[in-house]
């Protein structure tokens, strides 16, 4: 009697001693896959084509352990304010000379991260079908944004309609900055960059210039609709911008490198037709 009782006190010794192993198998799995949990990543992004794009490369990051989230914008002014804010961890809307200035006006502590893609500005009127057909003393209408006219104007000086001072930083040029004007047009840059698809449908101005990314975001085909667009080896390559020092974090590099792989780039192209063209 007093063996078959010893023999079942080990026996249940035993099997505690095993469930107990068990235990810690399972919660050293459950750690093991806590510390693999998916990395956060917020952008900031103008709807068209910035987020439908990242729209695209989601999928392809969350099988990296990345999961992304996308904060829509509709301005110029607040993705920038909310990253150094740290409500984002990256921005993905404006190009190099946009962010240069914004560094330079506020004082933000930002790196470029990568570039993407180029959205060529286009030219667009309701009254005329091209630029040869724009009469003396046009109005031209172009972005209240500093930072947009010297793109702006190097369009309009490589399309044969006006000409810069000599020795300038085109990227930086302003309306003072042409010496020859032959048909004497009229600059008028008192609107909104946001605002230009809708003065153009209002029938405002003689022409008026506007980015690819609001146009396409209204509605309009820059390959079809604009009368002229800038010239596909623009210098303006809209890139990831995010604070200093975390250009170099895993999830950053990664996020580049989807925006910039092949199904990505394919993607563009398909998408857009030559109105977004992706960069190496």
């Amino acid at each position: 009697m007093k063996k078959l009782l010893v023999g079942l006190f080990l026996s249940v010794l035993v099997l505690a001693l095993a469930a107990c192993g068990a235990d810690k198998k399972e919660d050293a799995s459950s750690d093991k896959a806590d510390s693999k949990e998916n990395v956060t990543l917020k952008v900031g992004a103008s709807n068209t084509p910035h987020a439908v794009i990242l729209e695209k490369a989601k999928p392809i990051l969350a099988k990296e352990g990345i999961d992304l989230i996308i904060e829509p914008y509709q301005d110029y002014v607040l993705p920038n304010q909310d990253l150094e804010s740290g409500d984002l961890d990256a921005n993905y809307f404006q190009h190099i000379p946009y962010l240069n200035l914004q560094i330079k006006d506020n004082g933000y502590d930002f790196v470029n991260a990568g570039g993407v893609h180029i959205e060529p500005i286009g030219i667009y009127s309701k009254k005329y079908k091209s630029l040869e057909d724009l009469p003396e003393g046009a109005t031209i209408l172009l972005s209240s944004s500093v930072s947009d006219h010297g793109r702006m104007l190097s369009l309009l000086e490589a399309k044969g309609l006006i000409k810069l001072k000599e020795g300038i930083d085109k990227t930086a040029a302003e309306i003072k900055d042409i010496v020859e004007n032959p048909k004497n047009f009229k600059f008028d840059a008192n609107t909104a960059p946001e605002m230009l698809v809708q003065m153009y449908e209002n029938n405002e101005g003689d022409a008026v210039l506007i980015n690819s990314n609001f146009a396409i975001d209204n509605g309009l085909n820059p390959l079809e609709d604009a009368i002229s667009l800038e010239d596909k080896e623009s210098p303006y390559v809209n890139i990831v911008a995010v604070r200093k020092g975390d250009e170099t974090k895993q999830e950053i590099k990664k996020l580049l490198e989807v925006l910039k792989s092949k199904e990505i780039q394919d993607f563009i192209i398909e998408e857009w037709k030559g109105a977004v063209v992706p960069v190496k």
